[in-house]
């Protein structure tokens, strides 16, 4: 990369606009996101976990535009989606599903999706005795590390994670730390985390205080 030039960003949000019935939450919102780490940080109801939905496109804004890389998301909703990982760590609609299976069912939906690194990840986060259990027997933390596992395996340009480190065990928040020190460094990835606070020793490309 040419001295003095800034890294093209992957994600581009334009005029972004959400209300509730009960107010506005966001009101001509917009920013890019560069390569590497970045935080969304703010107070409990301040947004934090539906500007993820609205970046995933799975809640629809009521106005703005949203692109990563060159697509679209009302252009190219399909498109858009693939480039995009994202989970709601709330939802229990995959409760009765097998933490194996739900890893199985991710990989065709990311073309870069990498077997040989889920395998390091499951190692990392000790996974392995929990596959074959349903998502309803799982901790909170072990739920958590599923997600995790198939977030950095799906190699989607855009990675979206909300509270990463809540409900994990010492270890897995060492080992978590490690990844996103690694992620910091990617020059064609974005990985957007949603929290109170920065995670200690991990350098942002950007901080978006809502």
């Amino acid at each position: 990369m040419p001295t003095g030039t800034l890294p093209s960003p992957l994600l581009s949000v334009r005029d972004l606009h959400f209300a509730w019935p009960h107010g506005v939450l966001f009101d001509s919102l917009s920013f890019e996101l560069p390569p590497g780490v970045s935080l969304v940080q703010g107070d409990d109801g301040s947004g934090k976990s539906t500007l993820l939905a609205l970046l995933a496109g799975e809640r629809a804004a009521h106005r703005g535009s949203l692109q990563v890389g060159g697509t679209a998301l009302h252009e190219a909703p399909d498109e858009y989606r693939r480039q995009v990982f994202w989970i709601d760590p709330q939802s229990d609609a995959l409760d009765a599903v097998s933490a194996s299976a739900w890893l199985g069912s991710v990989a065709p939906r990311y073309p870069a999706f990498r077997a040989d690194v889920l395998a390091d990840l499951i190692e990392g986060f000790e996974l392995a005795t929990h596959l074959d259990k349903p998502m309803y027997m799982l901790s909170t933390g072990s739920k958590r590390k599923v997600w995790l596992s198939a977030g950095f395996a799906a190699g989607a340009p855009l990675t979206l994670i909300d509270q990463p480190f809540a409900a994990l065990d010492g270890p897995s928040m060492r080992f978590l730390r490690t990844l996103l020190q690694e992620a910091a460094e990617h020059p064609t990835r974005a990985w957007l985390l949603a929290d109170h606070a920065a995670p200690e020793g991990v350098p942002l490309a950007q901080v978006i205080d809502l």
